[in-house]
């Protein structure tokens, strides 16, 4: 059989979509050996491994109003709009405990990709840093200009959305012979440069392959969905996009938009599950 590898973009509160379709995995048992994810992806990513059914969706719509989890009082305390400490500590340790012993001992390979700010090229952890899961994910979810760089193990991260944003060649390279990928944004989606380069040139001014990334970012994010949309075409790749374009921002604070995307995305993949049983079952 064919090793089947899922691949989760990132994209800050529009990751309720790839909540949703997960959902539906777990309630179809459709499960994986590999998974990369990068940004929102990990996090979403991490308790589809541990089957932690409707877990995102609560941590995300029970506290969006909580001035602790997304707010401009967050960055003017600690530089992070999104409160880091709030979600990577008492989330998963006290609020909405993270099954730690059941993503340890999983069979599955899962890889989080983050940004190094030094090279400005992705770096990949996995199951060695299990351990420091909460630690990597924070820094594969924080954001340039809206998170303060990551700290570890004598490197320093940022975003893993921005150098890899939907990491399929490393999935390949890891020796899936296909991928299923979720996606946060619409097939007809086409990023633009960075606004405000003026901005992260000084904020990054210390970190010139970190400015050279964010200046790339919209080429490395358009020539690997073109890739995607290649794999797809030779049935190397089983893609799971919104319908129609996402109008939310990955700072979205409405509760019914959210939840709208949540159940888009589960009834986005209840739709194309037959087509998904297909892809799977092909050799």
């Amino acid at each position: 059989m064919p090793k089947i590898g899922l691949v989760l973009e990132g994209g800050g509160m529009r990751g309720l979509f790839t909540a949703g379709v997960l959902d539906f995995f777990i309630d179809r048992n459709i499960d994986f050996p590999y998974i990369i994810g990068v940004s929102a992806g990990v996090c979403h990513g991490t308790s589809f491994v541990t089957k932690q059914r409707g877990r995102t969706r609560d941590i995300n719509i029970d506290n969006i109003r909580d001035k602790r989890y997304v707010s401009f009082h967050n960055y003017l305390k600690t530089g992070s709009l999104f409160g880091m400490d709030f979600i990577f500590d008492e989330i998963p340790n006290k609020l909405y405990p993270f099954d730690f012993d059941a993503f340890n001992s999983s069979k599955t390979e899962f890889i989080t990709g983050v940004t190094d700010v030094h090279t400005g090229k992705p770096k990949y952890f996995g199951r060695e840093h299990y351990k420091w899961i909460n630690t990597i994910a924070r820094a594969s979810s924080s954001i340039p200009l809206f998170s303060p760089i990551v700290d570890f193990e004598g490197g320093q991260y940022l975003d893993g959305g921005t150098s890899d944003p939907i990491p399929v060649r490393k999935a390949l390279a890891d020796g899936c012979d296909k991928v299923v990928t979720i996606l946060t944004r619409d097939r007809s989606f086409v990023r633009k440069p960075e606004k405000f380069r003026w901005i992260y040139r000084r904020a990054f001014r210390n970190y010139p392959e970190m400015v050279r990334c964010l200046d790339e970012r919209h080429k490395v994010y358009n020539s690997t969905r073109s890739f995607l949309w290649d794999l797809e075409k030779q049935g190397k790749a089983f893609v799971i996009a919104p319908p129609t374009p996402v109008t939310i921002s990955r700072f979205e604070r409405n509760k019914s938009k959210l939840l709208a995307l949540y159940k888009q995305g589960y009834d986005t993949a209840a739709e194309l599950a037959e087509k998904l049983n297909d892809f799977m079952s092909a050799e």
